[in-house]
């Protein structure tokens, strides 16, 4: 269950729902769950795709997806609607399914009292957002899984996170909650019917977007010394426990430090992505990250892993290793990339969304080794050296949640870099032995649906990495999941759909499908100059101002196509990922540089003024909308290079461009030998853009003034690096 503190903390709305110390189950006590459960129950979840839905639909909870079913039929039986939003890969999730939702004495108070409703937020984000604001706002908390109580016009009055069965240690328990809010409909519908307007009220204020003043570039340094006041100059990161990686902070102080040349944001940065791959929050046996470190050395993690983290990681390393030329950097993409490889990509082209942090019931457990297990599978030499290595032991380092005792098994972890050659191939060769083993061990759940804005993430990363590494299979992985998306993905009128699974795609697809997927098309363009990914992100985002705008400016989560909530909900707060309207205002950027059509660039203004004084108010919980605002600050220039692309000079340009650091940079290119794979009509004004004495010949612009067009490969980078 991952908390996050509210804003907003203005009413105590359950107070008057339920008074936990006199509420009494309204059954007696609960019959041990039989074996056979699964095989007695089976419930509507049983036909839906989501594989969080399908983990539920053997519970003896009457569960309904969300739809109009399920709110008619809370309105036939006057019943409130007990919503839980939660994922697949979720730990307290598991957690309350097995206490509550296997548990027939819950199901009993569910299904006699309420319409139950069960919501993958992985697909229904903005259900999620809209249910976990009033979630924050009514306690102060937010995580998953997350459990709202409303109206059968979808009006929240209760919300929580984690309820166990049986009340314990203040927190109440799902017997002593359920009936009490039976009771609250029945004598008190009155005061919930209020509570829930506030609320309401509450909702349709957060969401009321004006427009504030310009930002003004000194906010820039405001984030940055914001980071610099929460730095752990120990251990790397922000803040202290838990810790996430939180990659879009460190791509901002990259892209600070490229601007203002400021050596601190790039060792912060520095420390922060070496202590990170030393920690236990990286698989030193299977690669990639897991979700967070629960403290503040990154040795503990949270087990899962999440595609999303993947791909933001992977590039926060990819920009660092082109600025530093520091291999251990794109070393540790590399590894983030084989995992993602191996593991999260399926045959067709897609990647699958997340490996879940439990397996046979225990979190950590496929993760973990006890120096008995190490003993019987490596000879003693390489134990004794695996030992020192990782500072492992007999007791643990890792300790049972619910008694706090260490369990005799060990999280793998460095205290130190490695530099002898010597030492880093034989650990390659345990490396090696230790995951052939572990491969035998029962896996954790892989939850193989393919999500379009995930995917967007990924196709960026692999493309960067790509172009940064001069590795073409990685724009190859790029391009075939760029392609399963645009055939699997969108509908009959070029609109996007959310979720692919077992052949069948399906849900509207909401704002951040859009900004994302447009994201990793126009890295793709830059990684082939195939000018098709580039129409497609246009058009893509064309599309997205055309269903998702506000006139006041920025985007709203849902589309005017979609289902209406009880809010139309719009934010640019980034939580685990950017937020899709900073994605969206970076687009929007790029695409004005690329087209020269300033329309886009008005609306990339009125998005930063409608978020300005939230932004104002808490900067570092904005930094992939300042990266797209530092972006405009830090002097972008289009590059137009026209000649041919089996031109050594023009090869060797590319590369130069590709491999170094230029994050406010836009390449176009205008293929001499192939008239259909030019500019036109993307980009009318590079029209007159033409080779010189039939040379390679650069155009290096700024805000599409540009200077003496030159043939000259070194002229053309002085240029470019003024």
């Amino acid at each position: 269950m991952r908390n996050t503190s509210a804003g907003v903390k203005w009413c105590q709305i359950i107070s008057i729902v339920i008074s936990f110390g006199v509420a009494t189950s309204l059954w007696g006590q609960p019959e041990s769950n039989s074996p056979n459960q699964k095989e007695k129950f089976v419930n509507r979840l049983a036909k839906e795709s989501s594989p969080y839905l399908l983990q539920h639909k053997n519970n003896p909870v009457d569960w309904y997806p969300w739809g109009q079913e399920a709110f008619d039929k809370a309105i036939e039986l006057d019943r409130p609607i007990f919503l839980s939003i939660g994922y697949s890969t979720c730990h307290w999730c598991h957690v309350m399914e097995h206490e509550s939702f296997e548990d027939e004495q819950v199901a009993q108070l569910l299904n006699e009292n309420f319409i139950s409703i069960k919501v993958d937020r992985e697909e229904r984000p903005e259900i999620d957002h809209v249910y976990m604001s009033v979630c924050q706002a009514m306690t102060g908390r937010g995580g998953w899984p997350l459990t709202i109580i409303m109206t059968p016009q979808k009006e929240p009055f209760f919300a929580g996170t984690y309820f166990p069965k049986s009340g314990r240690l203040g927190r109440p328990g799902m017997l002593e909650l359920l009936p009490s809010i039976a009771d609250a409909w029945k004598n008190k519908r009155t005061e919930l019917v209020q509570s829930a307007q506030k609320v309401n009220e509450f909702l349709q204020n957060s969401n009321q977007k004006t427009q504030g003043d310009e930002l003004d570039v000194t906010i820039l340094t405001d984030t940055y010394s914001q980071f610099v006041n929460r730095y752990d100059k120990v251990h790397g990161g922000f803040g202290t426990q838990p810790k996430f990686p939180s990659p879009h902070n460190l791509i901002y102080l990259l892209r600070y430090h490229h601007m203002t040349g400021d050596k601190t944001a790039l060792m912060m940065v520095e420390t922060t992505l070496q202590n990170m791959r030393l920690g236990g929050i990286f698989d030193h046996v299977g690669f990639g990250f897991h979700r967070y470190s629960t403290d503040k050395e990154w040795l503990v993690p949270h087990f899962e892993k999440m595609l999303y983290d993947q791909a933001m990681i992977a590039m926060a390393y990819t920009e660092a290793y082109q600025i530093t030329k520091n291999p251990e950097y794109k070393e540790t993409a590399e590894e983030i990339f084989d995992y993602v490889l191996r593991d999260m990509t399926d045959t067709r082209g897609g990647f699958y969304s997340a490996e879940d942090a439990d397996s046979e019931g225990e979190e950590g457990l496929f993760y973990l080794w006890t120096i008995e297990e190490l003993k019987s599978i490596l000879n003693e030499s390489d134990v004794t050296f695996l030992t020192q290595l990782y500072t492992l032991d007999s007791r643990g380092n890792f300790k049972d949640e619910a008694t706090g005792q260490f369990t005799g098994r060990n999280i793998f972890y460095l205290q130190e870099k490695m530099t002898n050659n010597d030492d880093l191939e034989r650990l390659a060769h345990i490396r090696n032995t230790l995951f052939e083993h572990r491969e035998k061990r029962i896996h954790p759940l892989k939850d193989d649906k393919i999500l379009t804005d995930w995917n967007g993430l990924m196709i960026a990363a692999f493309a960067k990495a790509g172009m940064a590494f001069e590795n073409l299979q990685y724009i190859e992985t790029a391009e075939n999941s760029a392609q399963f998306l645009l055939k699997n993905l969108t509908d009959e009128n070029g609109r996007l759909k959310k979720r692919y699974r077992n052949g069948n795609s399906g849900l509207d697809a909401p704002l951040d499908d859009y900004a994302f997927l447009t994201w990793g098309l126009l890295e793709l363009y830059d990684a082939t100059l195939n000018t098709a990914y580039l129409s497609e992100a246009i058009q893509f985002s064309r599309i997205m101002v055309e269903d998702f705008m506000n006139p006041e400016g920025g985007f709203y989560l849902g589309s005017n196509q979609s289902e209406k909530l009880i809010v139309r909900a719009m934010t640019g707060y980034d939580g685990a990922i950017p937020s899709g309207n900073s994605v969206a205002a970076m687009n929007l950027l790029r695409i004005t540089r690329i087209t020269g059509e300033v329309n886009w660039a008005e609306m990339a203004d009125k998005l930063f003024k409608v978020f300005s004084k939230e932004i104002e108010n808490a900067p570092t919980g904005f930094t992939s909308m300042l990266s797209a605002f530092l972006f405009e600050s830090d002097r972008p220039k289009e590059i137009v290079i026209v000649g041919s692309k089996q031109d050594p000079v023009v090869q060797q340009a590319l590369k130069r461009l590709r491999t170094e650091y230029h994050p406010g940079n836009v390449i176009l290119f205008k293929d001499t030998d192939d008239k259909m794979n030019q500019l036109n009509p993307i980009a009318n004004w590079t029209i007159e853009h033409r080779p010189i004495n039939n040379q390679t010949t650069f155009y290096v612009c700024e805000d599409f003034a540009c200077k003496i067009p030159t043939t000259d490969l070194e002229q053309a980078f002085q240029f470019i690096n003024e």
